[in-house]
């Protein structure tokens, strides 16, 4: 068994909340000095930057997922992670094509920068990408088994965008194995609360949108392979 620290929920500058120094290059270089050894850069409603994250965490010898931060119909936050790169850029487009459509003002919302290896901005997304997509949380389950992925409901002890703040319950037909939360000490009272989540891992990240807020090697994973097959195995 491999014990690996992960953060699994970080924006980068494509995200329009992020900060534009969070490029993939400034990501990695971040996980690699606080010590982590898996990451995934999951913004919201695109995985453009995973290509520039996975080429330097290569270099590295950090695992990087490619993930992203789906917002469904519902407006509930979800982090969807893949175990190839193909799979998540296909599913991009799948969201980019039920993605609700407003420009996005740079001056009001940020910008939304697309990066290469090479830590060059090659493009921006000219759509907002904090809008909901046409996707409803009940699809999850049939949508990421099209596109070969996991589906975790992101941060459920929050009061906005959440599963539990935006439907009140867990659906009885849900399937998600794990789930995260911002803050470890709500814990004993979701469980209690919500039964579902007693057969379910509990993962906590950063949800960092600026590079001193990515986690230090606090939180971790046992794997059976350091990969990113076993990353997600330890997940389900």
């Amino acid at each position: 068994m491999h014990k690996l620290f992960y953060d699994l929920h970080i924006h980068s500058c494509l995200s329009p909340c992020g900060d534009e120094d969070m490029t993939p290059a400034n990501i990695v270089a971040m996980a690699a000095l606080k010590n982590l050894d898996v990451i995934a850069v999951t913004d919201h409603n695109s995985c453009k930057n995973c290509p520039a994250l996975m080429s330097m965490a290569e270099q590295y010898e950090i695992i990087a997922i490619p993930g992203m931060e789906l917002c469904t119909l519902e407006e509930v936050h979800v982090l969807c992670l893949f175990t190839s790169l193909s799979d998540a850029m296909d599913f991009d487009d799948y969201v980019s094509s039920k993605l609700i459509k407003v420009l996005n003002n740079e001056q009001i919302f940020g910008k939304q920068q697309v990066y290469n290896a090479m830590d060059q901005c090659i493009g921006e997304e000219p759509y907002l990408l904090i809008n909901a997509t046409e996707i409803s949380f009940d699809q999850l389950d049939e949508v990421m088994k099209q596109f070969h992925g996991i589906y975790i409901p992101a941060h459920i002890d929050k009061n906005s965008n959440s599963l539990l703040s935006n439907l009140g319950f867990i659906p009885p037909d849900a399937s998600f194995q794990s789930a995260e939360v911002k803050d470890i000490s709500h814990v004993p009272d979701l469980l209690q609360s919500n039964p579902y989540l007693n057969e379910c891992n509990i993962i906590t990240n950063s949800d960092a949108h600026t590079l001193a807020s990515i986690n230090e090697p606090v939180n971790f994973l046992h794997v059976k392979e350091r990969s990113i097959e076993g990353v997600l195995e330890a997940l389900l």
